[in-house]
């Protein structure tokens, strides 16, 4: 009997434990309670069952909570109270409570009219509450400055690899295809080479991996090499497929014709192919476009580089849609140009 008296102690014991620690641990146990309640826990353990509500996506329970903190009297510092308000605030913008976010922050203005993250907050609302488009256009007269002098840089980077890149690939095709295997196997080896690794990769080794082999260059220099070499192996491809697209007869009445192989290639076989080869080539050229982001890595400041600066000085989103319609601008630009030298370019096999 003893010790049945002894077990069911024990029991008793455990029971209240747990009835303790789930009241205290329950959501809304404390925001169903009077300030007197709220009274009962430290500053630190009130604001955590607050945040532990606002972590579960209780917000109105957080705020009821919070709510129970009244205004400090004369003589206390009344730290907890603009802790508490503050923090309501921040859930009532979440919310989309504007008016509400106001009233709390003015309540603690009214009892510390300098508190300096009260009157910020105030500020920092009536940004929240204008309309997007005129957001929008404030942050687009704002940044564009900024962003058209990493433009610049982008159109500068792509128009040096435009001009270089179908040179370099014309002379890495006719090499590739030339009888003479040693020349075949280089070029052969420049085209997979530079098709087979990424052009992040090609960029960090000129840029980094070279100067371990006393070669420097400045920012500009490697990016243009890197991006005019990689440009050239792709087009090679591009500009091989497109020669050895023509009929074998074409070179052979050129040949009948005394021409020699260098003369049959200028004058007959490769200006059979630009029509051929225009398409690809203008899809290569977009791409560019968007590949001169990577230079970002290599401590050029492009447009790509001045938007994730000012991003992550604003952390405005506005700054990267800004930057996604230069790029599309640019790209639709070069495209209409590349159509119109497509049309020309056909224009014989039209008549």
């Amino acid at each position: 009997m003893t010790m049945d008296k002894h077990l069911f102690i024990v029991i008793f014991c455990f029971v209240l434990l747990f009835v303790s620690i789930s009241a205290a641990d329950a959501p809304g146990a404390l925001a169903a309670g009077s300030s007197e309640a709220a009274s009962s826990y430290s500053d630190d353990t009130l604001l955590l069952k607050a945040n532990d509500l606002v972590a579960t996506g209780n917000y109105q329970q957080a705020i009821d909570l919070l709510n129970t903190v009244v205004p400090p009297t004369s003589g206390e510092d009344g730290v907890l109270f603009v802790k508490a308000r503050m923090l309501t605030a921040s859930l009532y913008l979440a919310l989309e409570d504007f008016p509400k976010a106001r009233a709390a922050c003015r309540n603690v203005l009214s009892i510390f009219p300098d508190h300096a993250e009260a009157s910020g907050f105030l500020a920092s609302l009536k940004q929240e509450e204008i309309p997007f488009y005129k957001a929008f256009y404030r942050d687009f007269v704002t940044f564009l400055p900024a962003l058209l002098k990493g433009a610049v840089t982008t159109l500068g980077l792509t128009l040096i690899t435009i001009l270089i890149s179908p040179l370099g690939g014309l002379l890495i095709a006719l090499g590739r295809i030339a009888s003479f295997r040693p020349v075949s196997g280089v070029c052969w080896f420049i085209i997979w080479f530079f098709r087979g690794t990424p052009l992040l990769l090609q960029l960090f080794f000129i840029y980094y991996g070279l100067p371990s082999l006393g070669i420097t260059m400045p920012p500009s220099t490697a990016a243009i090499l890197g991006l005019g070499l990689n440009y050239s192996a792709y087009l090679a491809e591009i500009i091989r497929a497109g020669i050895q697209s023509i009929g074998k007869g074409q070179m052979e009445a050129a040949q009948v014709l005394g021409m020699s192989y260098v003369q049959a290639m200028r004058h007959v076989i490769v200006p059979q192919t630009y029509k051929r080869i225009l398409p690809p080539i203008g899809n290569e050229f977009i791409a560019l476009i968007k590949d001169t982001a990577l230079v970002s890595t290599i401590a050029m400041v492009e447009l790509m580089r001045s938007a994730d600066q000012i991003f992550n000085t604003y952390f405005n989103i506005n700054v990267l849609i800004i930057a996604a319609i230069i790029y599309l601008v640019f790209t639709t630009v070069f495209t209409l140009i590349l159509d119109r030298v497509e049309k020309k370019a056909g224009a014989y096999e039209e008549l």
